[in-house]
């Protein structure tokens, strides 16, 4: 039991270790670094070259000799979102999931809005605006387009260039033309397709009626000013993300700050790379079939970061009198498991669900997303569904359970002997032992048996953690009584008793009725567990529901609810099987 025991102990402290070190470490020391780096950007002068872009970025070396990747690094503005899609003209995008426009100068996407989701739950609340205009000062957008030989003099369009429209919006019945001539024989023309959801298609063609062979590499990019508003949780990647020879690669905002850029894999057929953020996900999509070079940069502008991801394609060779096209994606929208696994199948994107952060456990989690969104269908409600997926799980793990439970009623039943043992022997630690081990050989008692069904249970435990941690479905998704987001912390406090008293406590005070359910079920468990001999390891033990009530407080209502009705299941399991040992619950 004593092992058992320290296991908690352990797992306890590591969990208050790793939150003390989120808080007390890694967001100071990202803070110190983003001033460090403000203070930098204050002293450069920007270098831009021709076409605008920083000429002291490195760019992407490609086969042959061959322009990096444009980075367009130009100084943002404070304008208003409003102001700043009036600095070019635009295309409409309208579809059943999104809204928006695209720029005609430089034919960017950079104004997504996602119909089916807002800020706050709030009846004024804006809708999510995933892509934002090239004029902010903060910027998000996507671009296509072709680089050529340094050398080469072929004239490109770049982010200056005002394209051509047959007008008309972008929706998925109508794509957009979009024509530019370089008056040197080279007419560019970019058709661009949306379904009914999230993805893009961009199909680049160039038409020669120039005398000579041009050679052009296609490269996409993404471009985000700014260090956007994260989590900040060490379970959660947001930031620079990838799958590359099918190996999913995650760069962090931070070390792409102090590390400058990096390039993961050289000439590789297939991947994707984009930016993530918890629910939502740009992310670029080349051709399947050809190898591409990955970029993820990060360059300083007037005190703002700017993050790239981009890559570039193999050459391609437009004829003299002919024409060669290629055709690439981009995903702009809400990471939804079935979207993404149907683009997986549709577009032969391998890992592309990789984008939904299941961590470690992944064979584990995604069954249980599966089941959760199952039963969520079949019950019309998330909260309920997180009930009856625990008790699945607990009906999966019933034996193992019991064989834990059962130990622990054995060892609860001898806790007098042991403390009398302690009391006689507690000056020989040696006799102590040999007292203790007779003792558990004569009751047919293993001290350690406790421990592995718990062991066994730890990853599951994490898993389901993480899935209703990472799931879209439970944001915003209500429950019953005062739980309107599942996603979002308890708001209600037992320092102003649950709302009767009208007083808002500061945020450090909000400890939900939830959260105190929790820990009031987490003391019941605890009572009818063995006690420890020890009177101090007996107080930290008494102290742990009071620590775990304060820490769960900040965390998702779901995960609360998960937790304490997890407990009551344990509890009535506990205490039925002490009944049936004859054991005092």
């Amino acid at each position: 039991m004593t092992d058992q025991k320290n296991l908690i102990i352990a797992l306890v402290l590591s969990f208050v270790i790793l939150m003390g070190f989120q808080f007390f470490y890694e967001i100071p020391r990202m803070e110190a670094e983003q001033a460090r780096q403000a203070e930098i950007a204050a002293q450069q002068q920007p270098a831009t070259g021709t076409d605008g872009a920083a000429s002291s970025t490195p760019g992407v070396p490609a086969v042959g000799a061959t322009a990096p990747v444009p980075g367009d690094l130009t100084i943002g503005t404070d304008l208003t979102r409003a102001q700043a899609l009036k600095e070019a003209p635009r295309i409409a995008i309208e579809t059943p999931t999104i809204t928006g426009s695209l720029s005609l100068k430089g034919a960017r996407i950079d104004d997504v809005v996602l119909r089916d989701y807002k800020e706050t739950l709030s009846p004024g609340s804006q809708q999510i605006h995933l892509l934002e205009p090239t004029a902010l000062r903060r910027p998000y957008y996507a671009e296509f387009g072709w680089v050529a030989a340094p050398d080469s003099g072929v004239n490109l369009p770049n982010k200056d260039t005002v394209w051509t429209s047959g007008g008309g919006s972008l929706t998925p019945e109508t794509p957009v033309t979009l024509t530019w001539d370089n008056g040197e024989g080279l007419v560019f023309e970019r058709t661009i397709t949306v379904d009914e959801h999230y993805m893009f298609s961009v199909e680049q063609k160039v038409r020669n009626a120039g005398a000579e062979q041009v050679t052009l590499f296609p490269y996409g990019l993404l471009s985000r000013g700014g260090i956007p508003k994260t989590t900040g949780f060490y379970i959660l990647h947001e930031g620079p993300i990838g799958v590359f020879d099918e190996t999913l690669k995650e760069v962090d905002y931070d070390d792409l700050q102090e590390d400058g850029d990096v390039q993961p894999v050289s000439e590789q057929a297939g991947g994707w790379i984009g930016m993530t953020d918890k629910y939502w996900l740009a992310a670029l999509v080349p051709n399947q079939e050809q190898t591409h070079r990955w970029n993820f940069k990060h360059a300083l502008r007037n005190q703002v970061d700017r993050f790239q991801v981009d890559y570039l394609g193999d050459g391609i060779s437009v004829p003299a009198g002919g024409e060669s096209s290629v055709t690439n994606r981009l995903f702009a929208g809400a990471k939804v498991l079935d979207l993404l696994e149907g683009y997986e199948t549709q577009y032969g994107v391998k890992n592309f669900d990789l984008a939904i952060d299941f961590g470690w456990f992944y064979f584990l989690t995604k069954p249980f997303f599966h089941v959760l969104t199952f039963l969520n269908g079949v019950l019309g409600n998330f909260g309920l569904a997180i009930l009856a997926l625990t008790v699945v799980i607990k009906l999966i793990f019933f034996p193992l359970a019991n064989k834990s439970y059962r130990s622990m009623a054995k060892m609860k039943k001898l806790t007098p002997k042991l403390t009398e043992m302690r009391e006689k022997y507690g000056d020989d630690k040696q006799r102590l032992n040999q007292e203790m081990m007779q003792l558990y050989k004569t009751e047919k008692v293993n001290p350690a048996a406790g421990c592995l069904p718990i062991l066994i249970q730890i990853p599951v435990f994490f898993a389901l953690y993480k899935v209703l941690f990472v799931s879209i479905e439970m944001r915003h998704a209500p429950f019953y009584g005062w739980i309107e987001d599942l996603s979002a912390p308890d708001p209600t406090s037992l320092f102003n008793l649950f709302g009767m008293i009208p007083w808002d406590p500061p945020q450090m005070l909000m400890i939900g009725a939830w959260p105190v359910l929790m820990g009031i079920t987490m003391f019941l468990q605890q009572r009818l567990n063995p006690q420890p001999a020890d009177p101090i390891q007996a107080k930290v033990f008494m102290f742990l529901p009071v620590m775990f009530t304060v820490l769960l407080a900040s965390f998702a209502a779901g995960l609360v609810i998960y937790w304490t009705w997890n407990n009551l299941l344990s509890i009535l399991q506990q205490w039925v099987i002490m009944k049936r040992m004859g054991v005092k619950a």
